[in-house]
């Protein structure tokens, strides 16, 4: 007759009065793990400090015809360590003209080897109270970049057509769906129905150390 081995999962605590402390790991009748997330997603990178968010505070205006070679705001990724895990990109109408209107996001994917852009924007602020930036990406309004293939990454939001008011914003969470490695590059843009419509944009990320990327 052959030999039953029992085997026991166990993990460690972590935190708290019972830090270090070894815990056995459940499982429910139909022999599956008994998970729960104990904290929001995304708690943990930014308890470590790896997330960074910046945007373009002056306004630009959006484009009528679909995305090519101007991007309203782009993050070039110089950290040869550290991918870039996108977390949102969103936009925000800071004045219409006086009809009545729809806008959406686009986005584009620059594969490696994208030239460094220019760093217009360098006010990159925190996710978790850091007073500086100190890593290596780029930040650059404007940009004349390459067309690697634009896709909307939005639904559609609507202005103010009563006049040259803020009309409304548009969040897309991508959470992690769009990585960038070292010396690739992300854009956005806005692409509205009427001319004259202007926008603020911008996006967050993660910097994550030693994260393989296309492997």
């Amino acid at each position: 007759m052959a030999t039953v081995e029992k085997v026991i999962l166990e993990g460690i605590i972590r935190g708290g009065s019972a830090d270090g402390q070894y815990a056995s790991v459940k499982l429910n009748p139909q022999l599956e793990l008994i998970t729960a997330q104990g904290l929001p997603p995304y708690t943990e990178m930014s308890r470590r400090g790896l997330g960074w968010q910046a945007m373009n505070t002056s306004a630009l205006a959006a484009l009528v015809v679909r995305p090519s070679t101007v991007a309203m705001l782009t993050l070039w990724n110089g950290n040869p360590d550290a991918p870039l895990i996108i977390d949102r990109a969103w936009c925000f109408n800071l004045v219409s003209t006086a009809a009545e209107a729809r806008y959406g996001m686009w986005a584009c994917v620059h594969p490696v080897g994208m030239t460094k852009p220019t760093a217009d924007i360098t006010a990159i602020k925190s996710m978790s109270g850091k007073t500086a930036y100190t890593g290596a990406c780029v930040v650059d309004t404007g940009a004349t970049v390459a067309d690697d293939g634009w896709f909307p990454i939005s639904n559609w939001g609507s202005v103010e057509p009563t006049g040259v008011l803020p009309g409304g914003t548009i969040v897309t969470e991508l959470a992690g769906r769009i990585v960038i490695p070292y010396t690739a590059g992300f854009s956005i843009q806005v692409v509205a129905s009427v001319v004259g419509d202007t926008f603020t944009s911008g996006f967050s990320w993660y910097e994550v150390k030693n994260l393989p990327v296309n492997e």
